[in-house]
């Protein structure tokens, strides 16, 4: 008998939120003892992905699109070259096993067989518009399922997408800690709290006001901006993922503050908006601001204006490193929507932006903040000199993150903040351009095979000798969407962009190929 009292049997319902975080910060406290037993060759040791896309949005994703997004994480079957982890992979829906095939090739140093053999692949069957979290907790079978795949939980833990109560829930129920933010600190990742966080670290960002609900509120700090000499405002939802919560509104033109008609003409500005996100209109975007609070803040110009993000974690060990620095690429409406990356970011800057990121780090590891996060900025070159303003924290895992740790997983090489390079363990440089959104009709005439085919006719596949080549991701978006993601690995900033660019000719030509009519038989 141990000297420790016996639990009683329990469910998650049984527990209130209270003691919900209470068994959750007990699951958390195991995870340093985790972190120092990674890679130790333990048989036991495993990891959990559950790649849900847990956020609040205000129009949801089709669910085969969602199932792309979760695909995205199958860059983490590289951590396979460890040769005993093991690996529990969530889905909604099965992943096609050319995918599977396609990611286990590209392992440096072992045997896709071997590496399958310790890869668990679950899918729930469900392809709704749920998030995968919601869609797992709902089916305590399958839960126990996967439980039952989880060796030795001293040595496991749970990587999910995002951190919220769903995630901590399906932490408790396997009984793992969880590698990422707790999500009781949700609120330093929205755009109110990410203002309050540049506040308290000292760093540089646009002028405006937080915690915004009311549209009148709204109209107030339109009015204030304007009557500060700002000419663009930006308006956003505090939970807006991607770009997708913005909006621009256009202040030129508007007469001088305190003259007749000059609210009038801020409120109808406001009205016409510029939505980043086009399935939406004005009412319902404020209508969300309502529910879920925003901002709005002056909308940074310049000479030159770019948009770069720095990506740390901090560790179970309570550091605070730099991982990488990237410069976004955006489009969309009004050039808010997230597309891609380049990394790593200009040197112009890249030291500067990542001095202001340590500091914001800084203080989010005080708040207690877990695993990765990133800081995005937003650069303006005036005349020979760059500045920059902290625009957004996201306190979870991005779309920077899978074409960085590809090339990190496939190269062993290492980013050095203090020259803003990535080198391989033999010294050289890496590069890389992302997307993913690579979109277009034709695309839907492709399968599998074919860009596979493509791939291996082309000479675009990743070379692990000369370490370049193209990377592909969320290939189920490929025929239902006509979308695809890739990473595209060179030598230098240019090479990776000719290499990049070369990928996109010819898939798009090939595509094109695929939809010439059949001829009909003779």
């Amino acid at each position: 008998m141990t000297s420790e009292t016996a639990r009683p049997a329990l469910v998650l319902r049984d527990l209130d939120d209270g003691a919900r975080d209470a068994e959750f910060d007990r699951l958390q406290a195991r995870l340093p003892e985790v972190w120092r037993g990674m890679r130790r060759d333990d048989p036991r040791e495993s990891v959990v992905v559950v790649p849900s896309m847990s956020v609040d949005r205000v129009v949801s994703n089709p669910g085969t699109l969602s199932q792309a997004l979760e695909e995205r994480f199958l860059f983490l079957l590289l951590l396979l070259r460890q040769p005993r982890l093991r690996m529990v992979y969530v889905t909604s829906q099965p992943i096609d096993p050319l995918v599977v095939e396609y990611y286990l090739s590209l392992l440096p140093g072992v045997i896709p067989s071997h590496a399958r053999s310790r890869l668990h692949l679950v899918s729930v069957g469900d392809g709704g518009p749920e998030s995968l979290t919601e869609k797992l907790l709902a089916r305590p079978r399958l839960l126990e399922q996967v439980r039952d795949l989880v060796p030795e939980p001293a040595l496991s833990h749970l990587i999910p997408y995002t951190t919220t109560a769903l995630e901590r829930d399906l932490a408790i129920v396997l009984g793992i800690p969880m590698y990422g933010a707790d999500p009781r600190l949700f609120e330093l990742g929205t755009k109110t709290g990410c203002r309050r966080v540049f506040a308290r670290a000292g760093v540089r960002h646009p002028s405006g006001h937080e915690d915004l609900h009311a549209r009148e509120e709204v109209l107030a700090a339109l009015v204030d901006l304007h009557r500060a000499g700002a000419r663009e405002a930006m308006v956003k939802l505090n939970e807006g993922v991607s770009g997708k919560g913005n909006a621009v509104v256009d202040l030129t033109g508007v007469p001088a503050g305190g003259t007749p008609g000059h609210e009038d003409a801020v409120a109808e500005r406001m009205q016409g908006m510029e939505l980043e996100d086009e399935r939406i209109d004005v009412d319902t975007f404020l209508a969300k601001l309502a529910q879920r609070g925003g901002i709005v803040e002056e909308r940074v110009t310049g000479d030159e204006i770019r948009s770069p993000s720095v990506q740390l974690r901090v560790t179970p060990l309570g550091e605070v490193e730099v991982l990488s620095t990237h410069d976004q690429l955006l489009g969309g409406p009004s050039g808010q929507s997230y597309l891609g990356c380049r990394f790593p970011a200009d040197p112009a800057y890249a030291v500067l932006i990542t001095a202001a990121a340590e500091r914001i780090g800084a203080v989010l590891a005080e708040e207690g903040v877990l695993g990765r996060f990133a800081v995005d900025f937003v650069t303006v070159r005036q005349g020979e000199a760059w500045e920059a303003h902290a625009i957004e924290v996201n306190i979870r895992r991005g779309g920077t993150t899978h074409p960085f740790l590809t090339l990190q997983f496939l190269t062993d090489g290492r980013y050095d903040p203090a020259d803003g390079t990535f080198r391989t363990p033999a010294g050289e440089d890496r590069h890389l351009v992302a997307t993913d959104h690579l979109e277009d009709e034709c695309l839907k005439g492709l399968r599998l095979s074919d860009l596979f085919d493509l791939v291996a006719r082309s000479g675009l596949h990743f070379d692990p000798s000369r370490q370049t080549g193209v990377v592909f991701h969320m290939m189920s978006a490929l025929t239902t969407h006509g979308r695809l993601g890739m990473t595209a690995i060179g030598t230098t900033a240019e090479g990776a962009q000719a290499l990049y660019e070369e990928a996109e000719r010819r898939l798009l030509e090939e595509a094109a190929a695929a939809l010439l009519d059949v001829t009909l038989p003779v």
